[in-house]
């Protein structure tokens, strides 16, 4: 089964097309060029996509150590030296500050901007952490006959700022994010089975079922992307997110931090079937 997905809302249907059948490298090259601004969802089957939390040196080993004691929020897939924008691990011909369709920047734990380049925020003493994203197992998904729905409908996935405490490392701490996507009951225990084969882009869920249980109260109202359709049938599946890194720099508020705008991910040339376990 093979789901294409709906176009989002602003972009045109010649820029589209190109993104659904561009390689990761030429993905990376119609974003940096400011062609393609939007959700990433659906695009590049078969290859991970990632988040991004950009920090000054003093910050970065606490991120560190946090994201070693929260594998589940922050699957680590590339650390650059102090000051580089390359990506030399995940993605060739990858520059860090440009190959994301937006991004966001931080002070003082503020948001202060979302740009669709960042060379003009970049500081030699800049440290990027490069992690895993649970848009790369869709694909998975979908071919298994798992609908997503936010690919169905044309909008960014739906991510909730949760109750979940993550450990705490150094000045680094705050709630996990948690994307969800409604899945049928009958396709529950398959979703796992696939999401759990890949622990670097986040792995199994998290929690099925209640979104009181995790301290989610409205799903018609998530804090990050967009609201989707949950039908009968089905139940809500939440799995860590990426964006967690935001909560944590809203509540740890470094001076300075730049990050990804949720959804709008880096798509990378490492293949998925390389993370699996």
């Amino acid at each position: 089964m093979s789901i294409q997905p709906v176009k989002p809302e602003g972009v045109s249907t010649e820029v589209w097309q190109a993104m659904l059948t561009a390689t990761p490298v030429e993905a990376r090259r119609l974003i940096r060029t400011g062609t393609f601004a939007a959700p990433t969802s659906g695009l590049c089957p078969g290859y991970a996509q990632a988040n991004l939390i950009v920090l000054p040196k003093e910050q970065a080993y606490d991120f560190l150590l946090f994201a070693q004691r929260n594998p589940k929020p922050c699957p680590l897939l590339e650390v650059t030296e102090t000051g580089a924008r390359e990506a030399t691990i995940c993605a060739s011909d990858c520059d860090i500050a440009t190959d994301f369709p937006k991004y966001r920047i931080y002070e003082h734990g503020e948001l202060v901007a979302e740009v669709t380049d960042v060379a003009d925020y970049w500081r030699d003493d800049l440290v990027s952490f490069v992690i895993g994203c649970s848009f790369s197992f869709e694909s998975e998904l979908v071919e298994a006959g798992i609908e997503m729905r936010h690919n169905t409908m044309g909008r960014n996935v739906s991510m909730y700022l949760t109750g979940v405490d993550c450990l705490p490392a150094g000045s680094m701490s705050g709630k996990m994010v948690m994307s969800m996507r409604p899945i049928p009951y009958d396709q529950v225990v398959q979703a796992v089975q696939i999401s759990g084969a890949i622990p670097k882009v986040h792995g199994a869920p998290m929690h099925i079922g209640n979104p009181e249980a995790i301290g989610v109260h409205d799903l018609a109202h998530p804090e990050f992307g967009d609201p989707v359709d949950i039908r009968e049938g089905e139940v809500p599946v939440f799995w860590a997110c990426g964006v967690t890194p935001q909560s944590i720099v809203m509540s740890s508020k470094p001076a300075f931090a730049i990050t990804h705008a949720p959804g709008c991910m880096l798509i990378t040339d490492t293949k998925n079937i390389d993370l699996k376990e």
